[in-house]
């Protein structure tokens, strides 16, 4: 069995973190600047545009997100912080008619991407980075955390569509499902108050 460990990302992790990245799927053209950018932006921007951005956010004082390690290996990433800042959620419907949180409150947090290399897929690190996600969040105080993942149980998925995350892995880490109309793309919330 593999050990598995986290990191906080920062700057002296940018190799980990691009390496991560680049096993597979979208994460590598994305940069994981999809949620912080809207879709005019999203659609005017290049990768080296993309990159600097994403640099930009790991330099800063607040982490983005998690870096998985296999074996010291840099296997995944997750993407996790303050909803308001990754503003294409505001934008989207289902979580707009969905979330029962102020689209603007800092103390809820979202969880927007995963990517796990395609060698280390199937070994449980998608959960590994959602625990770490939620001990980050707890130890900055945060309030609610919310994902969107895709529940695989109703739908076909491509493995590109999965960087939402699946609703097994957060339903296995507390999450609670918010009633929605899209029961293929639910939203979830884990109250940290308590």
């Amino acid at each position: 069995m593999p050990t598995i460990t986290t990191a906080l990302a920062r700057p002296e992790l940018w190799d980990d973190i691009q390496h991560a990245l680049s096993g597979g799927g979208d994460g590598r053209s994305c940069q994981c600047v999809w949620p912080v950018l809207t879709n005019k932006e999203w659609e005017s921007t290049s990768l080296d545009a993309r990159t600097t951005i994403f640099q930009q956010e790991i330099a800063s004082d607040s982490s983005p997100g998690l870096v998985a390690y296999v074996d010291d290996e840099a296997a995944g990433w997750m993407r996790i912080g303050p909803r308001p800042a990754q503003r294409r959620l505001a934008r989207t419907s289902n979580i707009i008619t969905t979330t029962r949180e102020p689209l603007d409150d800092d103390s809820v947090w979202a969880v927007t991407c995963f990517v796990v290399r395609k060698e280390h897929r199937g070994q449980g690190i998608n959960a590994a980075l959602l625990k770490a996600g939620i001990d980050f969040a707890r130890a900055s105080g945060v309030r609610v955390i919310e994902g969107y993942p895709i529940n695989t149980a109703l739908t076909g998925v491509r493995v590109n569509d999965l960087f939402h995350g699946a609703l097994s892995t957060f339903l296995n880490a507390g999450f609670a499902e918010v009633p929605s109309t899209k029961p293929n793309r639910p939203l979830v919330s884990l109250d940290l108050r308590g």
